[in-house]
């Protein structure tokens, strides 16, 4: 349900398309999101830095929508309605506006700006991105074991011979 030029509504996913990644947030309505970002002592630095992926804390901040995508492209991504029903709308704001100002636990991982978006819609918190990741990083493990067994193979082969 990844939508372009879709004007969001409360309770509605926000995927902002940084370099290398995806940053996430909820819309809660009047053009402000909720989402996580690590602590900063760097003014700016915020969820496009490269400092988010160090910090094992972050905060919940509410922030206008334009503000957090800065230059970058933006859509609704609701993803997983067809997976999970969404909470119902005052819920995910309620409890999104909740934790305004908390300082949480953060992982890359485990417990990054995606988890805390989808837990906020779904009730249950998902990634994506770590998903894919943790794929292809099987696959090429798979790979590398394969293509050193075929080598491992070829050379003894040709000792053989």
């Amino acid at each position: 349900m990844a939508q372009f030029s879709v004007e969001p509504e409360p309770g509605d996913l926000i995927e902002i398309f940084r370099v290398g990644y995806e940053h996430w947030a909820i819309y809660v309505g009047g053009g402000n999101v909720i989402h996580l970002v690590p602590p900063s002592e760097y003014p700016g630095a915020g969820s496009s830095s490269i400092f988010s992926v160090l910090s094992s804390r972050a905060v919940v901040k509410q922030e206008r929508l334009q503000d957090v995508v800065g230059g970058c492209r933006y859509r609704v991504n609701n993803y997983l309605d067809h997976q999970y029903r969404p909470r119902p709308v005052d819920e995910i704001i309620s409890s999104a506006k909740e934790e305004i100002g908390e300082e949480v636990e953060y992982s890359v991982v485990s417990k990054n700006c995606e988890h805390f978006v989808t837990c906020l819609r779904y009730g249950k918190a998902c990634c994506r991105q770590v998903e894919h990741a943790m794929i292809a990083g099987e696959v090429t493990l798979v790979l590398g074991i394969l293509g050193f067994t075929g080598y491992s193979l070829l050379k003894k082969r040709s000792q053989n011979q």
